[in-house]
């Protein structure tokens, strides 16, 4: 079972570190969205460059390739699951092909949360757009949401898939230490803003 569990977190992680923000933006001529904004490879970074449709599409696939981990894995069981999420989710943070310089998870986070729990996939949808609606932060909306969600996932009776998700929203708040630090300060980018 142990060999299982190292497979699946591996298959996770190869999944989660295809890095498409920086495909796609190289593949519509844009260049390297690393030097751009944040040097982030996610969504909102991706936005920065003018492009809505790009930062959908990469949001779209940052989404996918934790969803699809965890329902491929979940064909055989529901603790390889689990595994294979996290695997994605690292992937996406920490992947090979860059150094191990990757996005903040976001994208990732809420599509292994689609594969496990659609209902506070839900829950997270509602609270990151409600907090973006009212103060245009992605930071701090994400942030928020992941504050919800392990909350939520313990009050559906899911054990197993909220321990993962204290987990993997204590790495979201590191991965936001920068941004944590712009909003007390003030400085934080809005949504939709170049810089």
């Amino acid at each position: 079972m142990t060999y299982s569990l190292i497979l699946a977190l591996v298959f996770g992680y190869l999944l989660g570190s295809i890095p498409f923000g920086l495909l796609l933006t190289r593949a519509a001529g844009l260049g390297d969205v690393r030097k751009i904004g944040s040097g982030n490879i996610g969504a909102t970074n991706v936005l920065r460059t003018g492009n809505k449709g790009l930062a959908a599409a990469t949001l779209l696939l940052d989404a996918l390739k934790g969803t699809a981990a965890v329902l491929i894995s979940g064909h055989f069981s529901p603790e390889l699951a689990i595994w294979a999420g996290l695997g994605a989710f690292l992937g996406h943070l920490f992947p090979v092909w860059l150094g191990f310089k990757g996005g903040k998870g976001v994208a990732t986070y809420l599509g292994v949360l689609i594969g496990l729990a659609w209902q506070a996939a839900l829950i997270f949808a509602v609270v990151w757009l409600m907090m973006a609606f009212l103060f245009r932060y992605s930071s701090l909306a994400a942030l928020t949401a992941a504050v919800i969600v392990p909350i939520a996932l313990y009050l559906l009776s899911t054990p197993p898939i909220a321990g993962l998700f204290v987990v993997m929203s204590i790495i979201v708040f590191i991965k936001h230490r920068e941004n944590i630090s712009r909003l007390l300060a003030g400085t934080e980018g809005k949504i939709g803003a170049k810089e």
